[in-house]
């Protein structure tokens, strides 16, 4: 592991000094990637420079304790006792932190939400599904906007799709993707039996134009006009669009501006995005495995985590996690789960590297 940390501080000092260069200015690509590798190089040299430091304090307080001073050796004593958990803590990190890093972590995402079986109770679920990943991302600083949505007939959402932009967001939301059971009283349940409904979650990163080359030859748009509730443009104008990706049989709509560009720029966002997603899934099939597995069809027996209203109560069946907070959870408040996620996928992840003692 050491010899993999020596190697990334050589590199990072290397690409401080390049970034010091005035002549490194009339190149702003290479800068931008210079810049780009620096950040990404800077945590884990942040935290092997904290780990060296706190073992050299080690170091020099058991040299304290040869000294016999009876009041040196009791500092010693006392620092020890904080700075040898500290150094395992920051073991620890190095070593998540070396751990193969997913390309789409720093990215942007689209998150798409769907009401799956359950028919209008599935639609309710799914528009209380995507209020609370829009509260959580608000209160994560992140920037939220819907690209496109469908409305079903009782208030519910048949499909929303969502971009968040902010740090680390594809990262942190990844594993949210799979089907999600709601087990619940309908409004409209006369007999107060508990039904069974299921939304499924698509997490996308997002797709910059670099990232994906799309031919203007293998599009087809058309333009069709808007329908449903909005402004005074709904039935009077041609801004709805439908592009189609021919050779991959890809297909977005976008319909919830007024302006046929803004339509069309939303819906090949979206467009590039699913594309990134099928080049990435036949590059990696395993990946592509997972996450049908975990996605499905939407069926009630696929599920990755089950909301359980009348227990109050949140099941994530991957890992065998459950919080009773399902009030506080549907405002948004998935910190702790997410955590449990992300720590659980972590330690799995280092069994595999072989730090078995993580």
């Amino acid at each position: 592991m050491f010899d993999k940390l020596e190697a990334v501080e050589a590199r990072f000092l290397e690409i401080e000094h390049k970034l010091g260069d005035p002549e490194l200015a009339n190149r702003p690509d290479e800068f931008r990637r210079l810049s780009k590798e620096h950040s990404s190089l800077q945590e884990i040299v942040d935290e092997y420079r904290n780990y060296r430091s706190t073992k050299a304090e080690i170091a020099s307080n058991k040299e304290l304790l040869m000294e016999g001073d009876a009041d040196f050796v009791a500092m010693a004593k006392e620092e020890l006792k904080a700075l040898e958990p500290a150094l395992d803590a920051s073991a620890k990190r190095l070593q998540l932190l070396l751990l193969p890093q997913d390309p789409n972590d720093q990215k942007n995402i689209l998150l798409e939400v769907r009401a799956g079986a359950g028919g209008e109770e599935a639609a309710l679920f799914a528009a209380e599904l995507y209020r609370l990943y829009q509260k959580f991302a608000e209160r994560q600083g992140w920037r939220t906007e819907v690209m496109s949505v469908s409305q079903a007939e009782k208030g519910g959402l048949k499909e929303v799709v969502m971009m968040i932009e902010g740090s680390k967001v594809y990262s942190r939301l990844k594993f949210e993707a799979g089907v999600h059971r709601v087990q619940r009283v309908p409004e409209t349940e006369a007999q107060g039996r508990v039904h069974t409904s299921t939304v499924t979650v698509a997490v996308l990163a997002e797709a910059e134009e670099v990232d994906v080359t799309i031919s203007p030859a293998d599009l087809r748009i058309d333009v069709y006009r808007s329908s449903g509730a909005g402004g005074q443009s709904v039935n009077t104008t041609d801004s709805a669009v439908r592009i189609t990706h021919v050779p991959s049989g890809v297909v977005v709509a976008c319909q919830d501006e007024r302006s046929q560009l803004k339509n069309k720029e939303k819906a090949m966002k979206i467009l590039r995005s699913r594309i990134l997603e099928a080049e990435q899934e036949k590059a990696a099939k395993e990946h592509s495995d997972i996450r049908r597995a975990m996605v499905g069809t939407g069926d009630r027996s696929e599920r990755i985590r089950t909301y359980n209203f009348p227990q109050g109560r949140l099941t994530d069946h991957r890992i065998g996690f459950t919080l009773h907070a399902l009030p506080d959870i549907m405002e948004g408040h998935i910190e702790e789960l997410l955590d449990a996620i992300q720590t659980h996928y972590q330690a799995e992840a280092l069994k595999q590297a072989g730090y078995a003692s993580a």
